[in-house]
């Protein structure tokens, strides 16, 4: 595995993802945030919780290009489409089986049974995180498929 790729375009792939979250949140298209969301899980202080996350996903967001990189590795190759496709089976894992079990994970996410709490002041993501607005699994998908695509582009089998 070649580990200087892994590192330099997972840092690029996750950073567009990111950005393109972000600025589909600005848009008003959906009020997710990865980054938040995982800040708070282990930050009460909504501050720096957006700080925190983003050092968090980055770091899962390299992670994950490693995956990517064995699958490449394992397939023999590495190209945009293939690497798309993977990001949406990725985005599909987190829409379909991630959020719904993420109030349970979440120390500050409100569930779908129980609704807030002082402590839990997050709302929790619903089906397909339609929670964040309707246009959300169409967001995490693109931003996904765009994550996969840069790491097929740029990762050398």
């Amino acid at each position: 595995m070649n580990w200087l790729d892994v590192w330099a375009w997972g840092f690029v792939a996750t950073a567009l993802q990111t950005t393109l979250m972000a600025g589909a949140q600005r848009l008003g298209l959906s009020r997710i945030s990865l980054p938040f969301m995982l800040g708070t899980m282990v930050t009460a202080n909504r501050d720096r919780a957006s700080v925190v996350g983003f050092i968090l996903h980055l770091c899962v967001g390299w992670l994950i290009a490693a995956f990517y990189a064995l699958v490449f590795i394992r397939l023999g190759r590495a190209n945009p489409w293939l690497g798309g496709t993977l990001g949406i089976a990725h985005a599909l894992f987190i829409l379909l089986a991630v959020m719904p079990i993420l109030p349970g994970l979440h120390p500050r996410m409100a569930s779908e049974h129980s609704g807030p709490e002082v402590t839990r002041g997050l709302e929790p993501p619903g089906f397909l995180a339609l929670n964040y607005g309707r246009w959300t699994p169409l967001v995490v998908l693109i931003a996904h498929a765009v994550y996969g695509a840069v790491l097929g582009v740029l990762y050398r089998v």
